[in-house]
């Protein structure tokens, strides 16, 4: 009976040496000291003699077989297997390998990506591509393999990972084109292979219950005064999570009302993430209303010998949890993956600055730090653009919010309120 990729890299050693048998005399050989190697069983002229096919994992079992079926071809040929190896290239050149063209398009891509993607990516070649077809030549490198690799994740429920190795084998198989390598993009065919990913919105809570939320909020006592203040904060300006509590003081001009949150921040050692700045990787001014000044007034009390705005509950060296605003709501009562979660706090904003009709798509969607998705018009677009109209705009939103306090008001009926006035 063959055996299963699971049974070989789950092979654990013996006192003695022992084989792994696959089938048609290819077996996996586990010695002692942990290592395993591949080899083909074969008689030549009456002899038995055997032709290693290289170290597992990093030649995965698909490989083995792969090989075993071309030294199989060769010895009905009526070659002598030993002396047609190198001519049949059965040894992979290494300059040739998938794993030397994936290197060297994840080091030609180092410009383009912080040092955390970069990271992320190749960590994610290495546990998930590279056991399997790392030592291939990419040259042989055929859809099959590929789709096979790719559904091995997939089939394990974690599709989104699945979806990424398929866009990363796509790029690198490119860039082998570019490089002169191979003439067709075997990653190209993969449609269908991966399980589609529905999409799970941010939850949050209907405009309706903006009263509920803001008492809670204002009741909050359960947690660090930094922690509600946070949260009060975060439904002013409504930024994304990691653009708030990395967040440092010298990005603040109180007396101007601006928050400008840079493209990229300086990294912080020992802090994760810290050089994240705004998601869209563009500076981000955000304009601060009279009721937002106030918090970070506050704030400012507390935290205003450390580094970061949002210092954490044990070190003020460190900013505060990326679970901290979420778990205060958990605490509310809120379900923070059907209710409301902070980033949610980012769409009842939306929602109620669109519905006011107050002021121009544009601009809202300025001040929400969304991409442009026309590419043209993005280069176009200037950090400081409506910037006038988005200041009236979050004194609107700070006001509209305290109005909330005292009961639910529709946004459009305070605008004309807020017209007349």
């Amino acid at each position: 009976m063959s055996i299963t990729d699971k049974q070989a890299r789950s092979a654990k050693p013996s006192d003695k040496p022992y084989k792994l048998a696959d089938s048609l005399g290819l077996y996996l050989l586990v010695k002692p000291n942990g290592s395993r190697i591949w080899f083909l069983k074969y008689r030549f002229e009456g002899k038995e003699s055997r032709v290693s096919f290289g170290p597992y994992p990093e030649t995965s079992l698909a490989t083995a077989r792969e090989k075993r079926d071309e030294a199989r071809k060769i010895l009905k040929s009526g070659l002598n297997l030993s002396q047609q190896r190198k001519s049949q290239k059965i040894t992979v050149d290494e300059s040739r390998t998938f794993q030397h063209i994936a290197t060297d398009w994840h080091i030609s891509c180092l410009k383009l990506w912080s040092e955390g993607h970069a990271d992320k990516i190749l960590t994610c070649l290495k546990r998930y591509v590279f056991p399997d077809i790392g030592a291939m030549d990419i040259t042989r490198i055929e859809t099959r393999h590929l789709a096979q690799l790719v559904k091995v994740i997939d089939d394990k429920g974690v599709h989104d990972v699945a979806g990424r190795i398929r866009q990363y084998l796509t790029k690198i198989m490119r860039h082998a084109i570019q490089q002169g390598i191979i003439k067709y993009n075997p990653a190209f065919d993969l449609e269908g292979v991966v399980t589609p990913v529905v999409t799970r919105h941010h939850p949050a809570l209907p405009l309706k219950r903006l009263p509920e939320l803001l008492e809670k909020v204002e009741r909050y006592d359960k947690g660090r005064m930094l922690t509600r203040l946070a949260l009060e904060l975060n439904l002013h300006v409504f930024l994304r999570s990691s653009e708030l509590r990395l967040a440092r003081w010298d990005e603040f001009n109180l007396k101007a009302r601006i928050w400008t949150v840079p493209e990229k921040r300086e990294a912080v050692k020992g802090v994760k993430f810290s050089e994240r700045g705004s998601k869209m990787r563009d500076e981000h001014l955000v304009p601060l209303s009279v009721q937002a000044v106030n918090l970070l007034e506050q704030i400012k009390d507390i935290t205003g010998n450390s580094l970061f705005v949002f210092a954490g509950a044990h070190s003020m060296d460190k900013p505060m949890s990326e679970n901290t605003i979420n778990k205060a709501l958990r605490v509310m009562g809120y379900d923070t993956k059907t209710e409301v979660c902070g980033h949610g706090f980012r769409t009842m904003a939306c929602s109620a600055l669109n519905e006011s009709g107050l002021w121009s798509r544009d601009a809202i969607e300025r001040q929400m730090s969304h991409k442009e998705r026309n590419g043209v018009r993005a280069a176009y677009v200037h950090k400081a653009e409506h910037l006038e109209a988005r200041m009236e705009m979050m004194q609107w939103w700070s006001d509209y919010l305290d109005v909330n306090r005292e009961g639910y008001v529709a946004p459009y009926i305070y605008a004309r309120q807020h017209k007349a006035a």
